[in-house]
């Protein structure tokens, strides 16, 4: 199984791991599948899996009362997904996790993750690793937000992400960036990249 390779490999190299812990663990992670414009997590729910994207595009994204929506995140191929602080908190989501294409995953249960980094501990490593890289991530993005023109943030994004212009609509692009989807048309005719 490719899927299960991947997310092998993944683990062993951010963490030393014997097979027959790896093999138990990665026992616990299940195939699923969704199709596109799905709302796999909504607002209010509390997210019970972590996901391995094995195809497909997702976002996460925010809607306040005026019916805005702020794109969080974009996951795709060989990286996590699922709404995190929901699903490590067990609290009720203030997010929708929706696939943006057709989406495959491997997908582990909060109960399935607990019990089994109760048992090797390599993997609570494996989580902090993680999390340290996923909140260095929100900080520079919060950065970005803050202080970067419009130009500087598209420019940004292409530098960490090159590939994300064939992935992703612009719109849901625009959006993540908080540019106005014209501004946005303007940027991809203006920068070289």
């Amino acid at each position: 199984m490719i899927e299960f390779e991947k997310l092998r490999q993944i683990i062993q190299f951010e963490v030393e791991i014997s097979d027959l812990d790896l093999d138990y663990f990665l026992s616990h992670w299940k195939k699923f599948s969704s199709k596109k414009k799905e709302i796999i997590t909504a607002c209010g729910e509390i997210e019970k899996y972590l996901y391995f994207v094995t195809s497909g595009i997702q976002r996460i994204y925010y809607l306040d009362e005026q019916n805005r929506e702020a794109t969080i995140v974009f996951t795709y191929k060989n990286s996590f997904g699922g709404v995190l602080d929901s699903f490590l908190l067990q609290n009720p989501s203030k997010y929708y996790f929706e696939t943006l294409s057709h989406s495959e995953f491997l997908r582990i249960s909060h109960s399935d993750l607990k019990m089994a980094c109760k048992k090797i501990p390599q993997l609570e490593i494996f989580i902090q690793k993680g999390l340290s890289q996923t909140l260095s991530g929100i900080l520079d993005r919060l950065v970005e937000l803050q202080c970067f023109s419009s130009e500087e943030k598209f420019k940004k994004l292409l530098q960490r992400s090159p590939h994300i212009l064939q992935l992703v609509p612009q719109k849901y692009l625009a959006n993540y960036l908080g540019i106005d989807p014209t501004n946005f048309s303007k940027l991809m005719n203006q920068v070289q990249f």
